[in-house]
Order: structure tokens, then sequence, then C-alpha cells
């Protein structure tokens, strides 16, 4: 079972290594900078009998993610970690800008050099989980929650697939491309045909459709039908081939590209701009659907959308039913900082930051944890 399972079911209340799998190389230092370990080894020979307070923030509102990586860092790597203390929100909080999420109190030289780490797990994971957050919201402009497929794998590296999952999770998205992005919440990724596919084919999609059924069966039919740069005449051949097995077509044209349908219907341009996934083409697609007694087909759209993509269809009532978001949700635009606000319970802290108590932190109580096991 994993562990998200049973912190949904109340059994535990935070997340550990079982899930996240630290690099052992952590506790050697290796991704500290390298201030951080000198400043261990200075404060170690020089000023070991002290005692601060870091505290984290950020600069804007923002859903915050990454709580349950760190503590479980910090009960991992940390020095004498049951003799720290620990308070902090949850993953999933709403925070504010300058608001702190998370104060560790103890000896400098047993936690220290995590700072940069720390701020970087946060950072990330607040991000993602944000920008997820606000997509999902766009989605539900309307007052129905239309489903967002996180389909991040193409747009940064691979290892980062399980972390970005789980903070797209917390963000809102329950569907999700590659096995990875579901490792430490979900259960397999999803998804059904790509360009590749149906290249193989010659262009057939139909022919590729097939296929994909025949292999998948048990697979819910979705067509991509963008292939041939003709959406609509793609559309109607699945959906006449298929009937009512055909849940749903989805639509990718680049944003370089006029579908051939303005091209037939040249009357049509002048007022809008033609190119890749735009609102008149699907609307035009979901008349032709409902025209042809497919009404039952759902229609899904990829490629280049953003939470104001988003809004502005939705704004306009587009006939979506589900969106493919990608390289936008990624975007790490907000930043932590972690700073030492009190020494030995007085205040001492760099010039403009103080201690800043919050009272929605709860004290997280130490979890010994290991960097070996396996869920």
């Amino acid at each position: 079972m994993k562990e998200i399972t049973r912190k949904l079911n109340g059994e535990i209340d935070r997340l550990t290594n079982k899930t996240f799998k630290f690099d052992e190389r952590v506790g050697e230092g290796w991704f500290s900078a390298v201030y951080f370990l000198k400043t261990k080894e200075i404060v170690q020979n020089h000023l070991k009998d002290n005692h601060v307070t870091m505290q984290f923030f950020q600069k804007n509102d923002a859903v915050l993610c990454g709580t349950d990586e760190v503590i479980a860092l910090i009960h991992t790597f940390a020095d004498h970690p049951e003799e720290l203390e620990i308070h902090s929100l949850k993953d999933g909080d709403k925070i504010s800008p300058y608001e702190t999420v998370m104060t560790i109190s103890g000896p400098y030289q047993n936690f220290g050099y995590l700072e940069g780490i720390i701020d970087g797990i946060f950072a990330r994971r607040t991000s993602v989980a944000t920008n997820v957050y606000n997509v999902v919201k766009a989605a539900r402009t309307n007052g129905k929650q239309k489903p967002i497929i996180f389909m991040g794998d193409r747009d940064d590296h691979y290892t980062q697939q399980a972390g970005d999952g789980y903070a797209s999770f917390i963000g809102g998205s329950t569907a999700q491309a590659t096995h990875a992005m579901n490792e430490w919440w979900g259960k397999e990724g999803m998804g059904t045909m790509p360009h590749a596919l149906i290249q193989m084919f010659k262009g057939d999609v139909v022919a590729a459709t097939r296929a994909y059924h025949e292999q998948f069966p048990e697979d819910e039919v979705m067509a991509l039908v963008d292939y041939n740069n003709d959406v609509i005449t793609d559309s109607l051949k699945v959906a006449r081939e298929f009937g009512d097995e055909l849940k749903a077509v989805r639509v990718d044209t680049s944003r370089s590209m006029v579908d051939k349908y303005f091209l037939r219907n040249q009357h049509l341009m002048g007022t809008f701009d033609p190119r890749g996934v735009n609102p008149e083409l699907i609307f035009a697609l979901r008349r032709t659907l409902d025209k042809e007694g497919y009404d039952h087909v759902k229609i899904v759209v990829s490629g280049g959308f953003t939470e104001d993509r988003i809004r502005m269809f939705e704004e306009l009532k587009v006939p979506v039913d589900m969106y493919g978001v990608g390289g936008s949700l990624l975007k790490i635009d907000i930043g932590f900082t972690g700073d030492n606000v009190l020494l030995n319970g007085k205040p001492e802290a760099k010039e403009g930051r103080r201690y800043s108590p919050n009272p929605r932190l709860e004290k997280v109580p130490y979890q010994p944890q290991t960097i070996d096991e396996e869920i």
C-alpha cells in the first residue's frame, strides 16, 4: 500500500522517505552549497553551543507543497534529528506572501547545511502545485470542473517526474501521463496514442485507432485527430468506424498550422487567429459531431495550454471536455528563503528579516527514517 493511501486514510500524518527515496549523498553534503558545509565546520569548532531558529517563507499567494518531503529530509539527514523542533504547515495549504511556512530549531551544525536543499524542494513543489491549482481553477470558470491531464514528461528532466506528479496532485490534477508521475500518490499513468502511432499507419487515423483498440480492448477509445491537419474529417472517420465505442477525440494542432477546415471555408477567416487549437475549430468540431449523431464523443485539447488560455476558452464557452497541459505547469517562479531569526532564544537576523511566528504552524513529531526501504 502506498504511503499516500495510508495518509489519506488517516493512518499516518506525513509521507516519509519510503516515498521520497532520497539520494544518500545528501548526508555527505554533495548537494549542499559549499559555504554551508564550511559554516558547519566553523560552528562545530567555535560555536557548538548555539541554538538557532530558521524560518522559511516566499512572496506569493500560493499552494504550499514540499513540507512532507522537507521534514523527511531533515529526519533522515540532520545530526540528532530527534533533538530538533520543527513546526510546519501542510502540503496543500494556501499560503500568503511572507507567511512563515516552517521553522526548525536546534544547533545550527545539526541541520543548517540542508538550507539550500530545503529552499529548492519548497520552490519546485510549490511552484508546480500552484501552477496546477490555477489551471484547475481556470478550468472551472463556468462552474463545471473540466479535468486536467498533467502532460509534463517532455518539458523537463525525467528524474523530476515523481515529485512533479505529486505536486500536481496536490494542486488538483488527478490524471497524469507517466507511471513515474503517479509513483508517490497514484496508480498508473494514462494516455492513448501519439502522432508516431498514426505515422506508422501512414496517416490512417482509423487504422491506428483500430490497432490500439485491438491491443488495449479495456481502454476507452480516444482518437488523436490532428495528424493530417484535418480535425473534423478525421474525427468523423473514426466516429463512423467506432460509433458508441468512441469516447473522445483529442485535438493537438500545432500553433503554426491552420486546419484544412478553414482552408475549405475561407469565408470564416479574418476575424480570429485560425492557427492551432482555436475556439472556432472546436466549435465547428462539436457542431459537426452533434449533427452526425455523435454527441456522446468528448473533445480533449492539448498543445500550449496555459491558465490564461484555458480561462479564455472557458469564458467563450468553447465545448472542451478535458485539457491536456504540460510546460506551463513546470515554470518555477516561486522562490523560498530560509533565514536564521533567533539565536539562543533572542532575535538575531539579517537586517530586514525578523522572527515571524505563525499560529497556523503545527509541531511535527520526530519520525525515524531510513534510506534503503522500499514501498
